[in-house]
């Protein structure tokens, strides 16, 4: 990745070599309380969209939410073919392809930054651009600096000095599309679990809804989206979650490795130990976009 300054691709460096390390990891294995469901039958594998891709539970429905908020907007993000690989940025496969059970439309830009939090950042954006919500387009970069869509696309750039950032008017104003994804590019470089970790305040797990994040923050961290929210009558949740991951690979709808009668559909609640994937969640925190 070149024109980085060294310290971030030191970073980078670091961050791949210790997720390959994970990749070798264990998965903790913890009890569920629900076993009433073939996991088979919760699958249309003909279906490309995470809303008609995975069926409700038995006495489960599914939480409404208000037409065109972001909520909805996820549980109607599109897949690709059922049985589609994890590709990785560079085209390859990813090692392991047992972790999943839909590929998220969103392409995987081929200079490796969009790695796990920035597939949701960049969902999460690209929300906020569709919806005419443009100035709300912003995230803090790891150092605590806050870097906007719209300084950017009036030609702000930061200045980097160790720990210390200014942004300076160095380009011309654009407020394009392409100019967009180079601002993101921007944020998938300088942001990540851990500045969101830090920016986003802490909820409830008695407060889960769709666009609400599982993360562990460090480097590497982890982090998760929740996609979709079912609830029965005794007020008891379960929730559908994707993720991206490292090395930058494509964004994906995760099997619940741990019950597999209810798989893809999760319990969370604070402080449990969640496998994921090749991650294995625990003293994580849920967190909300702002």
């Amino acid at each position: 990745m070149k024109n980085l300054p060294n310290f971030i691709v030191t970073l980078i460096i670091v961050t791949v070599l210790s997720a390959g390390a994970m990749q070798s990891k264990q998965f903790v294995k913890t009890t569920s309380t629900i076993t009433s469901n073939n996991s088979s039958n919760l699958i249309n594998k003909e279906n490309l969209t995470i809303l008609s891709r995975v069926n409700v539970p038995k006495n489960y429905k599914r939480v409404n939410y208000t037409k065109g908020s972001f909520q909805e907007y996820l549980r109607n993000y599109s897949l690709k073919p059922f049985g589609s690989k994890i590709i990785n940025y560079d085209d390859s496969h990813y090692f392991w392809q047992g972790g999943h059970i839909g590929v998220l439309e969103i392409p995987v830009p081929k200079n490796g930054l969009q790695q796990c939090a920035d597939a949701l950042i960049r969902i999460r954006s690209e929300y906020l651009w569709d919806n005419n919500r443009k100035d709300d387009i912003g995230f803090n970069f790891t150092s605590g600096h806050y870097c906007s869509w719209n300084k950017y696309a009036e030609g702000y750039r930061p200045k980097i000095n160790g720990n210390k950032v200014t942004f300076i008017k160095k380009a011309s104003a654009n407020h394009s599309k392409e100019n967009f994804y180079k601002y993101l590019n921007l944020i998938y470089m300088y942001s990540g679990t851990l500045s969101l970790f830090n920016e986003l305040k802490p909820i409830d797990d008695t407060d889960l809804q769709l666009g609400d994040m599982l993360i562990k923050g460090g480097s590497p961290g982890h982090i998760v989206m929740i996609c979709d929210e079912v609830i029965n009558d005794n007020g008891e949740k379960l929730f559908l979650l994707f993720q991206g991951n490292t090395p930058a690979q494509s964004a994906h709808l995760v099997k619940n490795l741990e019950d597999s009668m209810i798989s893809p559909w999760y319990q969370l609640e604070d402080d449990a130990v969640i496998p994921v994937s090749n991650y294995t969640f625990g003293s994580a925190k849920f967190v909300r976009f702002k």
